[in-house]
């Protein structure tokens, strides 16, 4: 088997990178219109839930395309414990200092809305994208969610497109979340929303979209209830909005790395092959009498090695490649990760 060296300096291009936006939803599509629950009865017991692009009770392809719920300071909305006779609410405790710690500086106590400013609030709802199906990122500026009661309708996107310097906090970037489109951008800027603030806040590098439930109650007549120890199911009151929205466009963005190299195939190498059908097993001789002083072959994949001659990649050509001492190539094999 013949090798050919690479020369590192005129041979491979090393550090490209491309960045590459696709639909984040199943089957790379960016355009969510049916959600479905894994509660046979439509009903929710607890402060969370996942969200499936089919119904998973009936299609075996269905899967998981993001979590949503709701989180209160204090409890609210939530039972407790009645097997351990406690009280207090721990769901949507729980959940609230978790997004708080994940996303808020040291010592902060409630989760603000606008970005960088202090209309803060006790409860939200949340919006968990899955994490292998985001990749690296939310793609800001290309998301959009419908919410719609009645005949009412809100439409959500981040105000990316109108900032060109978010605010950067321990979450990473975040943008507020207003109403709007993609098409069209921003409706009423954040700063504009009064005293409940924006619709909330979208974290983009940890997939993650926070919803002011003051700001939906006024907006959307979702009525959010708040009781003590009390489990009021207010996850499906988003959901349900969400449902008759019919409408949740999301594209993910990833940064792709790619190393090229220039595989040059000169007129005087690799005209001769070692597939047994080449040669005769007797003398050696060359199966086609045409081949005599003018060897023919083709090319239909590219091996990489390292210096121990140990195979490393594969670069499978589309269509063979016609070789002879007449003709030569370059073949550019690229490498992503």
């Amino acid at each position: 088997m013949a090798f050919q060296r690479f020369n590192r300096q005129n041979d491979i291009v090393e550090n490209q990178r491309t960045i590459i936006s696709s639909g984040l939803w199943s089957a790379g599509s960016s355009t969510l219109t049916s959600f479905y629950t894994q509660s046979l009865n439509g009903n929710i017991t607890g402060s969370f839930l996942d969200i499936y692009q089919e119904d998973p009770n009936l299609s075996g392809s269905a899967e998981v395309q993001f979590s949503l719920g709701y989180a209160h300071i204090a409890g609210s909305g939530s039972a407790g414990n009645t097997t351990k006779l406690t009280t207090g609410g721990r769901q949507s405790a729980a959940l609230y200092r978790q997004f708080r710690n994940l996303l808020l500086p040291p010592n902060s106590t409630n989760i603000e809305f606008t970005a960088g400013s202090t209309v803060s609030k006790d409860d939200f709802y949340f919006i968990s994208f899955q994490r292998a199906r985001q990749r690296e990122k939310i793609d800001p500026g290309n998301w959009q969610l419908h919410l719609k009661t009645g005949s009412d309708v809100v439409r959500l996107i981040d105000d990316s497109g109108a900032s060109n310097n978010p605010t950067v906090n321990a979450g990473g970037r975040v943008f507020n979340i207003v109403s709007g489109s993609i098409a069209n951008g921003v409706e009423t800027a954040a700063t504009s929303e009064g005293g409940d603030g924006a619709y909330g806040l979208f974290y983009p590098d940890l997939g993650i979209i926070l919803l002011n439930a003051r700001k939906l109650d006024d907006d959307t007549d979702v009525s959010t209830a708040r009781n003590t120890d009390q489990f009021d199911n207010n996850p499906q009151k988003l959901y349900n909005t969400i449902v008759d929205g019919a409408n949740f466009q999301a594209r993910r963005e990833e940064e792709i790395s790619s190393t090229n190299y220039f595989v040059r195939v000169n007129n005087r190498d690799f005209n001769f092959s070692t597939n047994p059908t080449y040669a005769t097993q007797s003398d050696g001789s060359l199966t086609q009498a045409t081949f005599y002083k003018d060897p023919k072959t083709y090319i239909t994949q590219v091996g990489l090695y390292n210096d121990a001659n140990e195979l490393l990649a594969i670069a499978k050509l589309s269509k063979p490649i016609l070789k002879s001492y007449s003709r030569e190539a370059i073949i550019k094999v690229k490498l992503d990760f």
